[in-house]
């Protein structure tokens, strides 16, 4: 039966109509997927029902009574909780503090218990088995151990709803599985879950209903046992999704542009030697902690620690000067767009001519013809969208903050390209577009070194896959070899074979 119902749900936003009369009905018990692409209004949605935004027009309908929502205390109290996509903690407080930051115990005199606090969050981290200590500061966890930090805290409220927007975008492989666990036993519990996730093998491992939005309107709800995975894209996107094999593979590779020679760091890697030769995209796989996104730092110049060799174009860089790097025309896009990749205060403009700068400064002035001339370019090339180049780009889809992040770099004209994670967490659409721009530059002649955790694009895209494991580059599979079962092999360590 119907336990939620959004009837009619309008939301907009300046310059933009986020949900344009929006109505879905979710069972009780169920897990209920919403899938777009970036954009398409899921996360609004989310946060509408979440108490985080208040509908411009609509009802929502709870266990068949209608409500409006109006802040997120008002939502929880009613039984809503969410694990949203960008993490939110006050990194200066324990686990214990942020989990129980709502309600924090107190003894007789007014205090904080400590005692309760530790007893309180230790519970609600057991109920998701997260062997994470509560004393632990939030600032020295990973991205992961934050996520299911959250999870815990939205489990911990008791909720009959619970929303999980992006909940797998930073989990590893056993981190997932544990969710996946626990979701299965949330809808036994009778609990409803509200899933958005651009991961379409999640939906269709966990899913029940799966409800698609385009451009802020709602295209269908089916259920999961009644669709395809091709049927849902086609949904998305209006359109099939062709898959055509990169046109950069049928090129010879070109001159070596990056050399790495046993590049080390005691804490994080060991004696980890490569190149990337100009015209190939060479993929790098590894567990979550393996060492790959601190390799590409310390290329970068960003490891004060690191001890090795980097060339580029057969000249030898500064040891950790990151001047150095990028003079020599490296570029990185980071794992976290957020926190690493974008300066969330500024604009679309600012934020995509930042690390040119200095190619468009005069005596101390940036030339602003020049600067929204080379923003444009970039800005249509990788289908940015969004209302102004002025607009704040914390305001944008995480799609087109990934693109904006990857514009900063080609309007660098980077002959090296780190990319790291360069899909987490956008949709099926601007992933192809993301495709297809890495395989133009190759085809261009770029050197691409690719870091991601998801091994269909590795072997989509990649000439050769390099393979981490503990800090070590145990393998190096050529694409006659490639096989998702050979990469986890190394990964994991489970085979003896060499590569």
């Amino acid at each position: 039966m119907a336990f939620l119902e959004f009837y009619h749900i309008t939301k907009r936003f300046p310059g933009v109509l986020a949900l344009d009369d929006v109505s879905v009905s979710v069972e009780l018990g169920t897990c209920h997927a919403l899938i777009g692409e970036n954009g398409a209004g899921k996360s609004t949605l989310g946060k509408i029902l979440a108490g985080v935004y208040t509908a411009d027009a609509g009802e929502l309908h709870f266990d068949g009574r209608a409500v409006r929502l109006a802040t997120p205390l008002e939502a929880r109290t009613l039984g809503v909780a969410m694990v949203h996509q960008e993490l939110a903690f006050c990194s200066n407080l324990s686990v214990a503090e942020n989990l129980c930051l709502g309600d924090l115990p107190r003894n007789w005199l007014g205090w904080i218990d400590r005692a309760e606090l530790h007893r309180q969050a230790s519970e609600r981290l057991a109920s998701i088995n997260a062997s994470i200590d509560p004393d632990a500061l939030i600032s020295s966890l990973s991205t992961g151990q934050e996520q299911l930090v959250q999870i815990a805290a939205a489990v911990g409220t008791g909720a009959q709803v619970i929303v999980m927007d992006e909940p797998t975008s930073s989990l590893s492989l056993g981190e997932m599985r544990e969710l996946f666990r626990l979701v299965r036993e949330l809808k036994v519990r009778g609990i409803t879950i509200i899933y958005v996730s651009h991961r379409m093998e999640e939906l269709f491992a966990l899913c029940d209903n799966i409800t698609v939005l385009r451009d802020g309107r709602h295209v269908a709800t089916e259920a999961i046992a009644a669709t395809t995975p091709q049927r849902v894209v086609a949904q998305m996107i209006g359109r099939e999704l062709l898959v055509q094999n990169p046109a950069h593979l049928i090129k010879t590779p070109g001159e070596v542009k990056l050399r790495v020679h046993s590049l080390d760091n005691p804490k994080h890697f060991s004696n980890v030697s490569f190149e990337v030769r100009a015209g190939e995209i060479v993929g790098m796989a590894g567990l979550v902690g393996a060492g790959r996104s601190e390799v590409a730092q310390a290329i970068l110049g960003l490891d004060p620690q690191a001890q090795g060799a980097v060339d580029v174009q057969g000249k030898r860089l500064t040891a950790q000067s990151i001047d150095s790097a990028l003079a020599a025309g490296i570029g990185l896009l980071p794992e976290d767009r957020k926190r690493q990749g974008l300066v969330l205060g500024l604009n679309c403009r600012e934020n995509t001519s930042l690390a040119a700068l200095p190619l468009l400064t005069v005596a101390g002035w940036v030339q602003r013809g020049q600067e929204k001339s080379l923003v444009k370019k970039f800005s249509a090339r990788l289908r940015v969208k969004t209302p102004s180049s002025e607009t704040c780009v914390s305001t944008l889809s995480g799609g087109n903050q990934q693109k904006i992040a990857l514009a900063k770099w080609l309007a660098r004209d980077c002959g090296v390209l780190i990319v790291d994670e360069p899909t987490r967490g956008i949709d099926v659409g601007a992933k192809a577009e993301i495709y297809h721009l890495l395989d133009e530059l190759a085809g261009e002649g770029c050197a691409i070194l690719m870091i991601s955790s998801e091994l269909p694009e590795l072997i989509g895209l990649c000439t050769r896959i390099l393979v981490m494991r503990e800090g070590l580059v145990v393998g190096e599979v050529p694409r006659v070899d490639f096989s998702e079962a050979r990469l986890m092999e190394l990964m994991a360590g489970v085979s003896s074979e060499a590569a």
